[in-house]
């Protein structure tokens, strides 16, 4: 059976997925969270949450504040056991949505599921692949908004800001820690790497804000039985979270690491991008949403918008106490590895390969991923050779092209390794002294960015 033929019979036989319901309670221990998503009697799921107690954080919050950003994050979560079997209904029992709200979720929905709609093989259009239900709309709703804004007008300085355990959010955290009061690092489910950086930019789990979230099992169950499956918009997903974080903390400026790369499309000539919720378009849409919505006085926005993948490793390469600790295979997560065998360790490589010396660039990965011959299919689609680029968060055909012809430039001169025998080095195409305009930066937070690659610059041309 195509998976075609399963998306169609599966929507015939579950015609509808229901968000019934969302708790909360605070304890000694932190603050717990339930959702309640079913789709039949048989199939409930009830995911959780939990964001641990930490001096910073107040959990003694009125109901009428936090009730909107625990319903949201429902609304984000939802997309991942919906897919199990696409039902055309989605019904919201537990808040209400207009008819805005709902076409932003559509969206949302639509595009996050890009990928999995591509690789599945299935044909569903934004107009046809659901339709949202809600209660009905709350007029106290927009009053309760305008009053949080009242209330909270002033941006304060300091910045949450996620790790991910990648050389991007690393950068962030250190420009923003050396020019501002200390920001608060952010980790969803900490993991090797996530703690590995924080603790080498001189802070402890105790100073982060850590959100622990779990799949449920059921959805885990139907996975092995053959239900759909594929990637979902993570990023929005912590979007979501980051408000709640923010409201926890009082710290209204939420600083991402999404870059300026993350706007191409993975499949050439598509709207179908891996990337999607690090794109521009999202992060311009939710701070739209959330300022008409559900307050004005959140900041969100990606601190590293304005540059490329190739300007952050250059960034990136400046802080050695890093490269032991920092990864970003996906692969190798769970056992805190480069794997060396994937499209994601390949680019992370090539990325850098500019900037790091070989030798030390190895130490890191474990070999020289150029000399690999079974890296050969990816680097053809980082090269644009392929039909696809790497289902990954990778940066575009462009800067890798750049990458390679630097490096190449810079270390091998004569004896290459033996990916890049038959390469063709081209001038780069990527500049490293030139930021993208479009963003959402405040202007004192993009001197910082300027002025750190102007000072990366003088040193690279040395």
């Amino acid at each position: 059976m195509s998976n075609q033929t399963k998306y169609n019979c599966f929507r015939q036989t579950y015609p509808k997925f229901v968000y019934e319901r969302y708790q909360y309670d605070v304890q000694p221990d932190g603050l717990h969270i339930v959702f309640t998503f079913r789709i039949s009697d048989e199939i409930v799921f009830t995911p959780t949450a939990f964001i641990p107690s930490r001096p910073f954080l107040n959990f003694n919050q009125p109901k009428e504040l936090l009730d909107p950003l625990v319903f949201h994050i429902g609304l984000i979560e939802l997309i991942s056991y919906w897919k199990c079997y696409c039902p055309p209904m989605v019904e919201i029992r537990c808040g209400s949505l207009s008819p805005e709200q709902i076409q932003f979720w559509k969206k949302l929905y639509f595009n996050g599921l890009g990928e999995f709609f591509y690789i599945n093989g299935i044909h569903a259009t934004l107009d046809d692949f659901l339709t949202i239900t809600s209660l009905p709309i709350d007029s106290s709703a927009s009053l309760l908004t305008e009053k949080q804004a009242e209330a909270h007008r002033d941006i304060q300085a300091s910045h949450l800001i996620p790790i991910g355990g990648g050389k991007d959010s690393v950068v962030t955290l250190e420009l923003l820690h050396h020019f501002e009061a200390s920001p608060i690092p952010l980790i969803m489910n900490p993991r090797g790497a996530t703690i590995g950086c924080i603790e080498a930019a001189g802070y402890t789990l105790d100073d982060v804000l850590v959100i622990h979230r779990t799949i449920h099992p059921r959805l885990l169950e139907l996975n092995a039985q053959g239900c759909l499956n594929g990637h979902t918009p993570f990023s929005a997903m912590l979007a979501f979270y980051t408000l709640l974080a923010a409201q926890l903390s009082g710290i209204n400026n939420i600083a991402l690491s999404n870059e300026s790369s993350a706007n191409e499309s993975t499949v050439v000539g598509t709207d179908v991008n891996h990337q999607y919720s690090k794109s521009l378009e999202f992060e311009n849409d939710f701070r739209h949403y959330v300022a008409q919505h559900i307050s004005q006085k959140y900041n969100y926005y990606s601190f590293l918008r304005p540059l490329s993948e190739l300007q952050i490793a250059m960034l990136f390469s400046r802080y050695e106490k890093y490269f032991d600790v920092f990864r970003s295979c996906n692969v190798g997560s769970k056992q805190d590895i480069w794997c060396g065998h994937c499209p994601k360790c390949l680019f992370a490589y090539i990325i850098l390969s500019p900037f790091i010396p070989p030798q030390r660039l190895d130490a890191i990965f474990g070999k020289c991923m150029l000399d690999d011959p079974d890296m050969r299919p990816y680097l053809d689609q980082l090269t644009g050779r392929a039909e696809t680029k790497p289902f990954e968060c990778v940066g575009t055909i462009s800067e890798v092209h750049s990458a390679l012809s630097m490096t190449l430039s810079r270390w091998y001169p004569n004896n290459r390794p033996c990916l890049l025998h038959d390469y063709h080095p081209t001038d780069p195409t990527t500049p490293l002294d030139t930021l993208f305009p479009d963003h959402n930066l405040p202007s004192q937070y993009l001197d910082i960015l300027s002025h750190a690659v102007s000072e990366a610059c003088t040193l690279q041309n040395k």
